[in-house]
């Protein structure tokens, strides 16, 4: 990039970065979903229906096996039950979700995590208060206008009034997340496992522990293939789920004619209210796996286009499912004794084989959308602080929400093989099943009551609505699943505990790091003390330090020049930073600003990614921070504004004075310095060039004859060193057992763990050129 010729990535206002009023609130999505062609939104189509539907699709396969496990008793139950299906059918795919959730997504991504950004981006109830007004400028900070006297503004204040409200919305998201993590372990075991008991209708006397093993095969082949992306794995599967679709509607329109045609009353909602009155309450379990899948179809809607997803499930998905339950329907009508293997054996037997073969592929593919359901909410979890750092591979480079989390797809894998061969009935699998479906549920309702009232601002009446037609109908399968806990409902909240435990104690940890080092940041006036040298040597090169912090100077900055007797002639600070935001346009991405007089070179670089954002290699990383120095120096350069004491940004502006508060003796503070490297210069040839001390020792009487722009190239040939700051928590010795527990163990042993700790490869620094420096605090 040619700095000379570049056009500048910011205007130069100058109130860019002065507190923002309401009116500036109004940035009405400017960075609006990327636009389709018509040809490419029905392939879009086509391959949604291979990875977001598989699950939705195959729910004939166990609704009414798991709706009358013990037999039917009056045939009026059926249409019962059918009529429960329709209107579930009906009200929570087809009118929540499709009409109405999807379009409360970020910018084309989907989700809890998309639903808390679109919240984090309203209101501050972020529990990581790194806000900052320039983060409001970007283009894909989309919000809307609140004003003081709507009910917007009453929701608002409420969230923010106290930190337990806070808490309490971040707990509501964890727990969503969690439960569509203990789909993505769930939905293939059952899946899998009632396709292939399909093949005990044909050999009645096969032993079950034959079905169990070629379930567990199938499903480690599955989970083998997720590396190859969502994008291939689409077009794989898609034709196959087509063809069920069309298959089982079909054949679904062919019993209702053979069978039974007056199943059709069932669109008559009294036959419900008939129901309930005979005792159906209890089937509810089971009736509510004709919806499992719905959770999924937010969740993935990262991978797809909404318009793409919309079109597939209105005009095949919806009513081919329609067709399928009224024909099994039909058809047990006039077979009661057949209602345990309804769907295979409502397969006329001409076509019954290659069905089956079709059945069993598309309960693999089921699987697909809540495997692509639990990677993209994890990503989206990690990249707000909420997931320990785990490896993300991006597999398209057209949809950047398609994705591949090789850690998180074995462990997946493992415990869906042990749930299988565990459980080998997929009644208890069912029953677990439903636990996580319907609480997904509950908590993508509740979350959208907020975006409706906070986001969109819409008439509470409709808000009232949407919530009672939501809750009424959850809440009672919520009621049903719930007293199955014994029966195998507790497997997904166990799963739930487990994954609950490790986020919390993460974002827990994430965020006492956070508020320690802003608490001992360090004052201006300090920095100012020590002079242009610092009070030490600069020796020739550039330090790029690494801090969590956005503003202000770090304690880990104090704690380096106070042990080593040398630091380089300029100084970076360098604070990558995750928004609530779904991706930050790449000439939006770096924010630069001076620290301190000319002659100190101390500089502050914020790199802004969203949640969706690849991170890429580091020569990249560190080739694009130089740009936007360069490029900042050149812009100061003409407007021709310094100070001795203020920190300015890229538009010339005095914003900030660096900390405000003194660095002290902290007696609960425990400093320990690791210096590991050697560091070594590296020119812009990628070779090894010696740096001679002569060239920069001595520069305040040099830097005065040059140009500070050839200044910053001769110290960037000179070396690049990268100095990470690894802050350890411990809880004090008056700490409650409870946090003792917590930063201790969990949150240092996932420390430990993670890739958070491997700086070399978070950040693709080579060894030579890294300077760790440690600091431990009690918290």
């Amino acid at each position: 990039m040619d700095t000379a010729n570049s056009v500048p990535p910011w205007d130069l206002d100058p109130k860019i970065d002065q507190p923002m009023e309401e009116e500036a609130g109004s940035l009405e999505n400017m960075y609006p979903e990327k636009e389709f062609s018509s040809l490419l939104v029905l392939r879009l189509a086509f391959q949604s229906l291979g990875v977001v539907y598989g699950d939705l699709g195959t729910s004939p396969l166990y609704v009414f096996y798991n709706t009358f496990p013990e037999g039917i008793k009056d045939p009026e139950d059926v249409v019962g039950a059918l009529s429960l299906i329709i209107y579930s059918l009906t009200l929570i795919p087809l009118i929540k979700y499709v009409f109405i959730v999807l379009r409360a997504n970020d910018n084309g991504q989907g989700g809890t995590f998309a639903l808390c950004s679109l919240l984090y981006r309203h209101a501050k109830v972020n529990t990581i208060p790194n806000q900052h007004p320039t983060d409001e400028q970007l283009t894909t900070y989309s919000r809307h206008i609140i004003h003081e006297k709507s009910f917007a503004a009453t929701t608002k204040r409420w969230l923010e009034a106290t930190s337990i409200r806070k808490n309490l919305l971040l707990i509501l998201v964890l727990t969503g997340t969690c439960m569509v993590i203990g789909d993505g372990i769930l939905t293939p075991a059952i899946s899998v496992l009632s396709a292939v008991g399909g093949i005990g209708v044909d050999h009645p006397k096969m032993s079950g522990d034959v079905v169990v093993v070629v379930s567990a095969v199938i499903l480690v082949g599955l989970f083998s293939m997720q590396h190859y992306g969502t994008d291939r794995v689409g077009w794989l599967f898609a034709p196959i789920v087509l063809l069920w679709f069309l298959l089982i509607g079909g054949i679904g329109a062919f019993n209702i004619w053979k069978y039974d045609s007056s199943v059709l009353r069932a669109f008559s909602p009294i036959y419900i209210y008939r129901y309930f009155k005979r005792g159906g309450w209890s089937t509810l379990g089971g009736i509510m796996l004709s919806i499992t899948g719905t959770e999924a179809l937010f969740a993935d809607l990262a991978h797809f286009p909404l318009s793409a997803v919309r079109l597939a499930f209105t005009m095949i998905v919806f009513p081919c499912l329609l067709l399928a339950y009224i024909g099994q329907a039909a058809y047990i009508v006039q077979n009661q004794d057949h209602v345990i293997d309804a769907f295979y054996r409502s397969i006329p037997e001409s076509i019954y084989w290659p069905v089956f073969i079709v059945a069993t592929g598309s309960a693999i593919i089921a699987s697909q959308a809540t495997i692509s359901a639990a990677f993209s909410i994890i990503k989206q979890a990690l990249a707000l602080g909420c997931f320990p750092r785990v490896k993300v591979v991006h597999t398209s480079k057209i949809i950047l929400g398609q994705i591949y989390i090789p850690d998180i797809s074995w462990i997946l894998m493992l415990l869906c093989v042990a749930v299988t061969v565990g459980f080998r009935n997929q009644s208890q699998i069912g029953n677990a099943y439903g636990t996580a479906v319907v609480t997904v549920m509950l908590v993508t309702t509740f979350l959208t009551i907020l975006v409706m009232l906070l986001v969109w601002q819409t008439h509470w009446i409709q808000v009232v609505i949407f919530a009672v037609l939501s809750l009424i109908v959850e809440c009672n399968f919520f009621s049903a699943v719930i007293l199955k806990v014994d029966k195998g409902g507790w497997v997904p909240l166990a799963i739930a505990v487990v994954f609950f435990v490790i986020m919390y104690v993460w974002h827990y940890g994430r965020a006492k790091r956070y508020e320690v080092e802003s608490h001992s940041k360090i004052s201006m006036s300090w920095i100012l003390g020590l002079g242009p040298s610092l009070g030490l040597v600069r020796v020739p090169g550039i330090g790029l330090v690494y801090t969590e912090l956005a503003s202000g100077v770090p304690h880990i900055f104090s704690h380096l020049i106070t042990n080593l007797p040398a630091i380089h002639s300029v100084v970076i600070l360098v604070c990558v930073k995750h928004l609530p935001v779904y991706t930050v346009p790449e000439e939006e991405r770096f924010l630069v600003k001076r620290i301190g007089p000319k002659e100190f070179h101390m500089f502050r670089c914020v790199a802004r990614y969203g949640y969706m954002d690849i991170r890429k290699k580091d020569d990249d990383f560190e080739k694009k921070l130089f740009e936007n120095l360069f490029l900042f120096v050149r812009l100061e350069s003409m407007m021709g504004v310094c100070s001795d004491s203020e920190e300015y940004n890229l538009y010339g502006q005095q914003i900030v004075r660096s900390g405000d508060s003194q660095l002290n003796d902290n007696r609960n503070m425990i400093i320990s310095l690791n210096v590991d490297t050697t560091i070594a210069s590296s020119g812009d040839d990628g070779g090894i060039i010696p740096a001679k001390s002569s060239d920069l020792v001595g520069q305040t009487s040099h830097e005065t004859e040059l140009d500070e722009l050839e200044y910053l190239k001769i110290c960037r040939n000179a070396g690049v060193a990268h100095i990470l700051g690894n802050t350890i928590l411990r809880a004090g010795s008056d700490a409650k057992f409870i946090k003792k527990i917590s930063i201790d163990y969990i949150y240092a042993f996932l420390k430990r763990i993670s890739r958070d700790n491997s700086v070399s490869e978070n950040f693709h620094v080579p060894h030579e050129r890294l300077l760790s420096v440690g600091q431990t605090f009690l918290v």
